[in-house]
């Protein structure tokens, strides 16, 4: 049989819905975020990056740096094992110490990826408690979904957002069966942020426990950077909540926070850390410092949302019509996924401009979009030139301008 004849013919079909994924050969520059270098047929040209998940920059941070190097230097590069096997290191310690006290809780448990943990709490705590049934929000990310569907957990799905759809399921459920509702605080591809004190208010009347990813929140909101829970004053009644350090704290992995005994128990349990090599140590010292710097400073998360603010201002101003939300996701709506890719293709050759098309199955049918994250580091003039070259493009290939 000629397998590759068979993975061809589901690649062509993907490229012909528009829908093939192609990935721009980018080079970060250290300390000229975000500026890179991006790799064409032996030339480097240089764009401005505007979809970066480095929400503050933090990964070019001078402190995040420092820690890093001064930690490979200490340590080496590898953390020589899995956490069972010589891998736990102190600098591990120290940095689930740092996120226990970020989000208030009594301990945190570290993993390799945000996807990782996701997948590997929300599967463990389904499949080992007995009767579980997982209620989870129709827009949760695919890591949550394959961690309900690995669990074998009775799954309930709820409208997005809606607590009154997730309170008439929760009604209907046996009043003893264990029950986690799953949830994200912001949604990273509408940009719109949970109810969460309604969310947690529904979930303690029927005894629920409550699985917060805060994986897009954590760094941005709240007084210390904990996240919207933090920001709304609602960590304390939040059983789980999940993060990342690959976004807003511009390094790599992820980690779960709550109670001492449910972090053990997931420990103990999930395939997913008991059976993977642990973080570098110098990550996790990185991590820690960007963490740190993150609970005392104000200047990144306020500069972000000063630039996030003016490029909706300008969007608004030219007609480019962006969903509107309460986050720093800006999405651009362009509804058709030629003309996204050929959008992005444009900004690219002829701007300089670095935006990643984002189509099925990320987002469904008939809502692709180009999805801008301006950062603190991104200056108003950068702003503005991206805007003309939407506002010029748009003209170009004819797409209809938002309504005044």
């Amino acid at each position: 049989m000629n397998f590759d004849a068979l993975f061809d013919a589901q690649l062509d079909t993907l490229k012909s819905e528009g829908n093939y994924r192609y990935f721009a050969e980018l080079e970060r520059t250290c300390g000229k975020f975000p500026r890179a270098g991006n790799h064409v047929d032996g030339e480097v040209n240089d764009v401005t990056v505007w979809c970066s998940n480095d929400y503050l920059g933090m990964g070019q941070n001078q402190l995040v740096i420092d820690a890093m190097c001064d930690a490979v230097k200490r340590t080496g590069t590898g953390a020589g094992g899995t956490r069972n096997i010589s891998g736990t290191n102190h600098d591990h310690l120290l940095l689930e110490a740092e996120l226990a006290d970020l989000h208030n809780k009594e301990a945190a448990l570290l993993f390799t990826s945000g996807y990782v943990s996701n997948w590997a709490a929300l599967s463990t705590l389904g499949s080992r408690l007995k009767d579980c049934i997982i209620l989870s929000d129709s827009g949760n990310h695919a890591s949550m979904i394959e961690g309900i569907r690995h669990s074998r957990a009775q799954k309930v799905i709820w409208h997005h957002n809606d607590v009154a759809d997730l309170e008439a399921k929760l009604a209907t459920l046996p009043t003893n069966a264990p029950k986690i509702v799953a949830f994200e605080s912001v949604y990273s591809m509408d940009g719109d942020i949970a109810p969460i004190k309604e969310i947690v208010e529904v979930a303690e009347k029927y005894g629920a426990m409550t699985y917060l990813d805060e994986v897009h929140g954590v760094g941005l909101y709240g007084p210390r950077g904990g996240g919207v829970a933090e920001a709304k004053g609602l960590m304390d009644r939040i059983t789980l909540i999940e993060g990342t350090l690959g976004k807003a704290f511009g390094v790599v992995g992820g980690y779960i926070t709550g109670s001492a005994v449910m972090c053990d128990f997931i420990r103990s349990f999930a395939s997913g850390f008991i059976f993977t090599t642990a973080l570098p140590p110098a990550v996790a010292a990185a991590a820690r410092t960007s963490i740190a710097h993150l609970k005392v400073s104000q200047d990144e998360r306020t500069q972000h949302q000063a630039q996030v603010a003016k490029l909706r201002a300008r969007l608004d101003r030219a007609g480019i019509p962006h969903m509107m939300n309460d986050s720093h996701i800006v999405p651009v709506m362009i509804k058709d996924p030629t003309k996204t890719k050929m959008l992005a293709d444009y900004l690219m050759s002829e701007w300089g401009i670095y935006v990643q098309p984002i189509n099925y199955p990320t987002v469904p049918k008939g809502t692709e979009r180009l999805r801008f994250t301006p950062s603190p580091l991104h200056t108003d003039a950068d702003i503005d030139h991206l805007v003309n070259a939407l506002s010029s493009l748009w003209k170009q290939c004819a797409i209809a301008h938002a309504v005044a």
